[in-house]
């Protein structure tokens, strides 16, 4: 394990860690790791830390995690044990209790067998995605089987089995190019209700996944294939372990689909895919005269267009596709020809330009192409569908609205497929003729097809602007503070003063850390970036499905929040609007006993600039500010709330302006673009 999974198991920050290692000498030696990245045994830390008193209990979840983590053969040699025992577990639970009760050599020794007839069970005969395990291959593996069945028995197989991936995938974020929860759900509800699907680029299966809705009719077979043997490993373990045996039938397979197609017989009711993006080496040389390329042959830069003709070949006639795509692909010249044939045929029904930060890569508009297989003769359809829902998002993947997101394209689709056009609303949808594509560029991009939007909103929401910019300046005059008289100025007061550190020994406030854990989904995140900018949470939750939200912080009315890096200068308090929001990444959260601490006379000495100072380290491009460091008066209770009324009429003052100048920028914004498309004018 390494220094962070120490930090979480005894509830400190890594901070807390390293000075354990330089101030006792008996703390764990690493057994493996780098100088600068150790890792250590889990059994000789969690010694050493009830020893010391600072490990009560291990949770069984953060248990089977370190167990994972720190498998010989690697996390995901551990995952992929961990998924064929849990498959063991829900299909032959008598079994399982009958090979735990063995000795571990013993219990080694039996599994392979009552695992292979549980694969054979799960996804047909053999060659699976899933390895062949031996007696040898699983006896380092038995201690964790044996705990992630107990943990299974607790929270069930597949929550359990989310949990690990989850936390696997969490803790290697470039190693995996995956599908976020938002657009796999919109992106399954695109299809409707299939009865069987194929992803042939199936990754972890999180698309696959998404369409096995509790409340719908689930699909009857399901087909993944991926290149990676490992996520093809864990895609088809997490398939099976989503799924009901019985109810739905699963195949898998390890392998490039678009060189070694392992459905090369196959026509599905549905495809949905996230291919990977911009490769080169994709099988142009090799794949000149396949049969897939009926809309022409991709250039050696157009891997996403090969994917696409791959997807309809797997199609039966009038099957739907949803592939998320690039947006280069829907206006590279090397494509124009080969998109002018989707269209002319009728295969290409809609491009949805979804907001940046949807999904990885995170800075970039990614878009949604929803294809269809024509029946041949029919009579190709004369629009395409467009739509852009970049007004949905705010700055960041953390503030995306998926539910408006959600319900705005799947409700103009839904309108489209049943009457072939929809009312044009401008900058968010339009049905265009095909004809009018038909150029020399041929570029499918919503934002060029669409009429702009009113600049502002129009001119009366300009005018509303205009007024409430007004009211807000007002309200900066009344609230304009006095820095009070010469003569105070000229006597300061000086106060002992006590630390946050000495008060949260005392038990006069509470300290917490926000370590990026994510509450349910629909809860939000109170991030950095809305204390510096003073705005509500807007984070989304997106706790994997089988964490228990426990490492979750939530807020409470009274509390302070101050940010951990940038050396301070900001302390938000939390109101009663912002109470029940997840305690975001690199913030502190200081709850104060409202019987000794004042939480806005806490607030109002925090952002003291010498204080602030004091309690700053700084690196090489960034302060880090240790929160325990900061001083804080020695006041009585009433005292404290005198200054308290002062620092909150202050930060009210501070609120307005920022109001005022956001107000600001949205009217001259507003009446530029007025100005400049004439909808308002100049006089």
């Amino acid at each position: 394990m390494t220094a962070a999974g120490i930090a979480r198991l005894a509830g400190v920050g890594r901070a807390a860690v390293s000075n354990w290692r330089r101030r006792h000498p008996d703390f764990p030696r690493p057994v493996g790791g780098t100088e600068t990245s150790p890792s250590f045994a889990l059994a000789e830390v969690e010694e050493w830390l009830r020893d010391q008193g600072k490990l009560a209990e291990v949770p069984l979840r953060e248990r089977v995690w370190q167990q994972v983590a720190g498998h010989p053969a690697g996390a995901v040699t551990a995952l992929v044990h961990t998924g064929c025992a849990l498959a063991l577990v829900q299909d032959r639970p008598t079994e399982w209790l009958r090979l735990a009760a063995l000795s571990d050599a013993k219990c080694a020794e039996l599994l392979p067998r009552s695992i292979e007839l549980v694969l054979f069970g799960r996804f047909g005969p053999a060659p699976w995605a899933v390895p062949s395990l031996t007696a040898r291959d699983l006896a380092p593996s038995v201690p964790l089987l044996r705990a992630a069945a107990e943990l299974a028995a607790e929270s069930g197989v597949r929550k359990t089995y989310e949990f690990l991936i989850g936390r696997h995938l969490d803790a290697n974020p470039r190693q995996y190019t995956l599908t976020p929860a938002g657009p796999a759900a919109l992106m399954a509800a695109l299809l409707g209700r299939p009865r069987t699907v194929l992803d042939p680029a199936s990754g972890t299966a999180a698309l696959l996944c998404a369409l096995d809705a509790p409340d719908g009719e689930r699909p009857t077979a399901l087909y993944a294939q991926d290149a990676d043997p490992d996520l093809a490993a864990l895609g088809a373990l997490r398939l099976a372990l989503h799924t009901e045996a019985r109810a739905t039938e699963v195949r898998a397979a390890a392998g490039d689909s678009l060189r070694a197609d392992a459905y090369r017989q196959l026509t599905v009711d549905a495809v949905v895919s996230h291919p990977p993006f911009n490769e080169r080496n994709w099988g142009h040389d090799e794949l000149a005269y396949d049969p897939r390329w009926e809309y022409g042959f991709p250039a050696r830069t157009e891997s996403e267009l090969a994917w696409v003709q791959h997807a309809l070949a797997r199609l039966r006639e009038g099957g739907t596709a949803v592939l998320l795509m690039p947006p280069a692909a829907a206006s590279r010249r090397s494509g124009r020809r080969i998109r002018a044939d989707l269209l002319r045929r009728g295969a290409l029904r809609a491009v949805v330009a979804l907001p940046a930060g949807a999904a990885p890569p995170y800075g970039v508009p990614l878009h949604l192409w929803v294809l269809r297989r024509p029946a041949p003769g029919a009579r190709p359809a004369a629009d395409l569908l467009v739509v852009d829902t970049a007004d949905l998002s705010a700055a960041g993947r953390d503030k995306l609205d998926w539910a408006a997101v959600h319900t705005a394209v799947l409700d103009t689709w839904q309108t489209f497929d049943r009457e072939g056009a929809v009312e044009e609303r401008p900058g968010v949808c339009r049905s265009v003729p095909v004809v009018e594509l038909l150029d020399d560029d041929v570029d499918l991009a919503p934002a060029r097809h669409l009429p702009p939007p009113a600049a502002g909103g129009g001119v009366a929401e300009l005018a509303s602007v205009r007024e409430r910019l007004a009211d807000t300046l007002r309200l900066t005059a009344e609230l304009n503070p006095q820095p009070g008289t010469a003569e105070e100025a000229a006597s300061p007061v000086h106060w002992p003063v006590t630390t946050v550190g000495e008060l949260a020994r005392a038990g006069a406030l509470m300290l917490r850390t926000g370590g990026g854990a994510s509450g349910p989904d629909g809860v939000p995140v109170l991030t950095e970036q809305d204390v510096l900018a003073g705005v509500p949470a807007s984070g989304a939750g997106t706790q994997p499905e089988g964490a228990d939200g426990d490492d979750a912080v939530l807020t409470e009315a009274g509390d302070v929040v101050v940010p951990l890096l940038g050396g301070g200068a900001v302390a938000r308090v939390v109101d009663g609007t912002g109470a029940g929001a997840v305690l975001g990444r690199n913030l502190h959260l200081l709850r104060p006993d409202p019987a000794a601490v004042d939480p806005w006379f806490l607030a109002g000495f925090l952002r003291g600039t010498a204080n602030n100072r004091r309690a700053s380290s700084y690196a090489s491009t960034a302060a880090r500010l240790d929160v325990r460091r900061l001083q804080v008066p020695r006041l009585p209770l009433a005292e404290q709330q005198r200054y308290g009324e002062r620092f909150r009429t202050l930060a009210a003052f501070e609120d307005a302006l920022r109001i005022a100048g956001r107000l600001g920028e949205q009217l001259v914004q507003g009446l530029y673009d007025g100005l400049a498309d004439g909808t308002v004018r100049a006089e």
